[in-house]
């Protein structure tokens, strides 16, 4: 950034010794002026986020952006303020603070950046999938669009390492309906979400216990051929599970083990980690 700041000021002596009428050489100060504020602001705006004031830094980077629209650097301003109130858990605010970011700047080279720090604002607003889908289905809809827009980015690799927890996150609300109903002795609605967890989240940690409860219900109301054929495909793909010894035993009641049932519960990745990881990158892209 100290290179930048010493590239803009050298230009702007240039353009003014270069302007040989006075209304000209007028202009030029103001606006040498108007940038040097936008520059200071920008610096203070920096080194309060780097100090941890991120609500001080945010309101420095919208200053500049404000002081000088025409820059180039009001965009990088305006996506600076963004990425302060997500780094302190702002995200109401940065939010707010992104979509005018996209709206004003739809060709700004950072734009990718942009969508990486909305999506992850929805994805840290995720509190409570049973109960409220809609954050989690926001983040995936941006994580989606990440995919589609830049496919070959950092920031889309990131994304697919987010889906796939937010598919398993997905099934685990899938798996928590198909308990209830499995409890309250809803056998078909139970079998409905049951088989849903097969049929879209075959890769998430779900998927055994979804076949093996297939397995249980469908016996307990006569479907024997339907349960074998479950427990055919919990067996082929999972014979070593703790779910197919419980299959096993649906069919044959004498068979005794040891169960040790492993309930795997995700774990949200650690934000710091999140910022730590991105850190270098975005200190490239605006020093």
């Amino acid at each position: 950034m100290k290179n930048f700041f010493k590239i803009l000021l050298i230009c702007s002596f240039a353009f003014q010794i270069s302007c040989s009428k006075k209304e000209d050489k007028i202009s030029v100060i103001d606006n040498t002026s108007i940038k040097q504020q936008m520059v200071g602001l920008y610096e203070d705006g920096y080194k309060e986020l780097l100090d941890g004031d991120a609500l001080y830094a945010a309101n420095k980077f919208k200053e500049a952006e404000l002081i000088f629209p025409q820059s180039e650097w009001a965009p990088m301003a305006s996506l600076m303020a963004a990425y302060a109130y997500y780094s302190q858990d702002y995200y109401s605010d940065a939010i707010d603070q992104i979509e005018d970011y996209l709206k004003k700047y739809p060709n700004h080279i950072n734009r990718d950046y942009g969508q990486f720090i909305l999506a992850m604002c929805y994805y840290e607003n995720i509190v409570d999938e049973k109960r409220d889908l809609e954050p989690l289905l926001k983040a995936k809809n941006k994580f989606d669009l990440i995919l589609m827009e830049y496919p070959n980015t950092d920031f889309a690799l990131d994304a697919l390492f987010k889906l796939e927890l937010i598919k398993d996150r997905l099934a685990g609300k899938e798996m928590f309906i198909a308990r209830h109903y499995l409890k309250s002795k809803k056998w078909i609605p139970a079998i409905n979400r049951y088989k849903k967890i097969i049929e879209e989240y075959s890769q998430t940690v779900f998927v055994e216990e979804a076949l093996h409860r297939l397995v249980e219900i469908n016996y307990r109301i006569g479907l024997v051929d339907e349960a074998k054929k479950y427990a055919n495909v919990l067996g082929y793909n999972y014979d070593t599970s703790e779910w197919y010894k419980e299959s096993y035993k649906v069919f044959n009641k004498d068979y005794k083990y040891t169960k040790k049932i492993n309930n795997k519960k995700l774990k949200k990745k650690d934000k710091k980690k999140i910022i730590s990881r991105f850190k270098t990158k975005f200190k490239t892209l605006f020093e």
